[in-house]
């Protein structure tokens, strides 16, 4: 079975979406025999800074289009399309602008370079039994529904975000005609889809209620964490005695420090617990705001209390997980079903305890509540997050118990329970189109039998 994906993040980017798909791709091709085809973006490999775009270290030199030698930086390359391989997954390189992503015409631009490649690379494919389109950018599943036509292939949506909605995190462009043009596609998209794959019950209604996707054809594939990969570990080990965290409560945000977290409140939680001189809050990884977060600590005179550290990279998670006394797990308020933290899963995995500051209908909620495995504070609100904090910084026993749950929990959420999931879904579909098209051969033959037959019949007269 021959699986095309559509999505500008993939291997070797770190990006939740990227490692998201990489899994997912290495999964179907390593476990269940799968040929798995990627249209992918060029790498934006961020340094510890957060800053440089690297190239993938993997290319094999087959220029579709062109032969001029690429440039480095933002210029323009002379190539469109380049094939490379990973772990037996054909990936297309589809090229497009790469400037920095903290500025609205940047992001602009590298989406729409990077989506009229895609359509050229989805021209390129040997035909598909199934297509798949992810949401970045939020316009590439029409790269991929243009594809599908062209081989009569099922297509499946699997949101990772919903738009026009995911846009409110953008501080720096808003535009109602943008936003109405977002809402059309998707719209559009989860009409012409043979599945719509969400990452939760209530990302699933804001499908089907938002943007008119068919409640039979809607189904939730959550996320997940590799839990053989990432698992509970003692918390003195090299991370933690080299940051010196070993003797420390640590209360810790691990993965991307972007937009959606809004975690400006972990600092002001950090504000409120000032006074506990063994606790210390620890940021792990990179991102867009970063940069303003730090300088947020530096105003209100954290020092040690906020620490920044630089992005873990897999292999080295059940370290970090583990000098983690508590993680938070937050998310704006009005993304509850648009946005899914990702990390809470490796959370999970790692078998601790966290405070997740979310609505009560998003989807961290829903499994903090079913699996009793952390506690719920308001979102946007440092006192309750404090609060939360303190509630397990003063009751151990809790947070053990807490933890434990967690890693019960995170077994219902394993690398390979999802991937079997997408693979069932794919064999389903690719299954309903041979017979359909089975059936139409059928008709096809049985129509030219009766022509035959009336024109003997007249023949006779």
């Amino acid at each position: 079975m021959h699986i095309a994906f559509f999505n500008r993040s993939f291997y070797p980017e770190t990006a939740a979406t990227g490692q998201f798909l990489t899994e997912l791709c290495e999964g179907l091709s390593r476990d269940h025999g799968c040929r798995v085809s990627v249209v992918a973006g060029v790498p934006l490999i961020a340094d510890q800074q957060g800053a440089k775009a690297k190239e993938p270290r993997e290319r094999s030199q087959r220029p579709e289009v062109g032969g001029q030698e690429e440039k480095r930086g933002n210029e323009r390359h002379g190539r469109i399309l380049e094939h490379e391989n990973h772990a037996g997954i054909e990936i297309l390189r589809a090229r497009g602008t790469r400037f920095p992503k903290a500025g609205f015409a940047g992001r602009f631009c590298n989406y729409v370079s990077y989506f009229l490649s895609a359509c050229y690379a989805g021209l390129r494919l040997e035909r598909p039994d199934v297509i798949v389109a992810l949401t970045d950018p939020p316009i590439i599943g029409l790269a991929a529904y243009l594809a599908a036509r062209r081989f009569g292939a099922p297509l499946v949506m699997s949101y990772q975000d919903i738009f026009p909605e995911a846009g409110r995190l953008l501080d720096d462009f808003h535009s109602r005609v943008v936003d109405r043009s977002l809402d059309e596609v998707n719209r559009f998209l989860v009409r012409s889809a043979s599945r719509v794959v969400a990452l939760g019950e209530t990302m699933r209604q804001k499908l089907i209620e938002g943007k008119g996707a068919e409640r039979a054809k809607t189904l939730v594939i959550p996320l997940w964490a590799d839990c053989s990969e990432i698992t509970p570990g003692p918390k003195r080990t090299e991370f933690s005695k080299a940051n010196g965290l070993a003797d420390k409560f640590v209360v810790m945000h691990s993965g991307n420090i972007g937009l959606s977290q809004g975690l400006e409140v972990l600092l002001g939680a950090a504000n409120e617990l000032r006074h506990l001189s063994d606790l210390e809050v620890v940021f792990v990884g990179d991102g867009v705001r970063k940069a303003a977060l730090m300088e947020q600590a530096r105003i209100l005179r954290l020092g040690d209390k906020a620490r920044f550290l630089p992005f873990q990279p897999k292999e080295k998670l059940t370290e970090s997980f583990a000098a983690a006394d508590v993680f938070v797990v937050s998310l704006k308020r009005g993304l509850a079903g648009i946005v899914v933290p990702s990390k809470l899963y490796g959370i999970l995995a790692a078998g601790r305890p966290y405070v997740a500051a979310v609505e009560s209908d998003c989807e961290v909620a829903q499994i903090t509540r079913e699996y009793d495995c952390g506690l719920v504070a308001e979102p946007e609100n440092p006192k309750d997050l404090a609060e939360k904090i303190l509630l397990l910084y003063e009751n151990r026993n809790q947070a053990l118990r807490l933890g434990e749950n967690a890693r019960k929990a995170a077994l219902h959420f394993d690398r390979k329970v999802g991937v079997r999931a997408y693979y069932e879904l794919f064999r389903e579909l690719a299954a309903e189109k041979k017979s359909e098209v089975g059936g139409r051969r059928t008709e096809v033959r049985g129509q030219k039998s009766e022509v035959g037959g009336s024109q003997k019949t007249s023949r006779k007269f």
